[in-house]
């Protein structure tokens, strides 16, 4: 028996952003690196005012990045 292992959570959403904004999620969690003294929502309504990301595609990175980071 065979399992598939679908990514879930925030990363799911990795390959619609990359293909919606053209930029790698590499680029987006970079600018978040930048943004580390910010509230999460802080960080959400930064990338949808300054980059148009959506807000359901911007929690996911702001999301994925605070998980990797211990936030």
């Amino acid at each position: 028996m065979t399992t598939d292992a679908k990514v879930k959570g925030p990363a799911s959403y990795f390959p619609s952003i990359e293909k919606t904004y053209g930029q790698p999620v590499a680029h987006w969690l970079k600018i978040l690196d930048s943004l580390n003294d910010k509230k999460h929502m802080e960080q959400v309504a930064f990338l949808k005012a300054t980059h148009k990301i959506g807000h359901g595609h911007a929690n996911a990175l702001v999301a994925y990045h605070r998980s990797r980071h211990g936030a």
